[in-house]
């Protein structure tokens, strides 16, 4: 009586062992190099905590906003770190010469490292359609928000407060109850006719999200671009908009990253000038392409481990020769993607670019099967 074959798509014993390896390993160097990585991105955030006096909180809610598009980056990477690692391993242990002198072909051991693929494929299409755009306008919102209304409420006594580039408010001192002393404008939004306030003290107060400092008992210092003459206005109580127009601006200029599919191929009209439209096409086609680099970058690793013979001691020059395709691959990514943005009618090599080296690495570890067929591939292995 024969013993009941188990499906083909089902998962083997073997399979769960591989894949529990792979799985582990890229949650841990994608978990790593993400925090590495958010480390010394955050650091340019650090000045709003010095400087402006935010609270770790607000730094850290505004820079956790950047991981989604550190993982979306790194993840085919990883794949192939972790697949080249795991599988490197097991032939260094000799596991994987025992897989094959039971029958299993090239296509069969390389089948727990597909079904990682196949979930890093899954998450970078999450992540690039819509996690990363939602994540990225939320972060521009915040730092506007930051940049152009709450700093404005972070004076520091005895210093030079920098609210944007043509707005300085200087405190002498400043009350629990908020209450300030010795306050010194600097307005030179309006270029023509910059000027100098000075108040004995003030209070900060908000109009509508808009911040305002209402100023008491000073005196307004201006010079007449025409006359060239000092003109002093003193008044018993006063209010100055602090955001960095004089218009209290609402609204501000949108960024590609935050743009979905849909607005970057088909954008509205007059919400970008005609020269960019080749720009969002662009970004387009490689958020839509960029998950394929995971299949190849994988692929570059099964065939650099899984083809030709097996060495005791394992190999340097296979693992050496897989980095530096994925590092020729990662360079001629972003050599591809410059032109076609000088070019968009160069757009498919993006495509190209993403998906032949998974078809190539895919026929040459299929290649031996197909020749020799399923009982002479397992000699051959045998004897190579």
């Amino acid at each position: 009586m024969r013993p009941e074959r188990r499906p083909a798509a089902s998962l083997t014993r073997i399979d769960r062992y591989v894949l529990r390896q792979l799985m582990l390993g890229l949650f841990a160097v994608s978990g790593g190099l993400v925090a590495l990585i958010w480390l010394t991105q955050s650091l340019r955030f650090v000045e709003l905590v010095v400087n402006r006096g935010l609270s770790f909180r607000v730094f850290f809610q505004l820079t956790s906003l950047l991981i989604p598009n550190f993982i979306a980056v790194i993840l085919p990477i990883t794949s192939f770190v972790v697949v080249q690692f795991v599988y490197q391993r097991l032939a260094g242990d000799r596991e994987l010469t025992v897989m094959r002198t039971t029958g299993l072909s090239p296509l069969a051991l390389a089948r727990p490292a597909l079904l990682l693929t196949a979930f890093v494929m899954a998450s970078c299409f999450l992540l690039n359609i819509w996690i990363v755009p939602a994540a990225f306008q939320e972060f521009r919102q915040y730092q506007f928000e930051i940049r152009n209304r709450l700093a404005a409420f972070l004076l520091q006594e005895g210093v030079f407060t920098s609210v944007s580039d043509d707005l300085t408010v200087y405190v002498r001192t400043r009350d629990p109850d908020g209450t300030l002393h010795g306050i010194m404008v600097h307005d030179a939004r309006q270029a023509n006719s910059p000027a100098t306030i000075f108040a004995e003290r003030g209070r900060l107060i908000a109009n509508k999200g808009i911040p305002r400092v209402l100023l008491i008992n000073g005196s307004r210092e201006e010079i007449d671009a025409r006359t060239g003459r000092l003109n002093v206005l003193t008044f018993a109580q006063n209010s100055i908009d602090l955001t960095q127009s004089d218009k209290g601006e609402e609204t501000r200029l949108r960024d590609v990253t935050e743009m979905s599919i849909p607005e970057l191929l088909h954008p509205a009209p007059g919400s970008v000038a005609e020269r960019d439209f080749g720009k969002l096409k662009v970004e387009a086609h490689r958020r839509l392409a960029a998950p394929f680099t995971a299949a190849s970058f994988t692929m570059v690793a099964l065939v650099s481990v899984l083809m030709g013979a097996f060495r005791r001691h394992g190999g340097v020059l296979r693992p050496l020769v897989a980095v530096l395709i994925v590092v020729a691959l990662l360079a001629t990514g972003l050599a591809v993607i410059n032109l076609a943005t000088r070019d968009t009618r160069l757009i498919p090599l993006i495509w190209l670019h993403a998906i032949a080296p998974a078809v190539i690495g895919a026929w040459l570890l299929l290649a031996p099967q197909l020749r020799f067929g399923p009982r002479a591939l397992r000699a051959h292995l045998e004897s190579a």
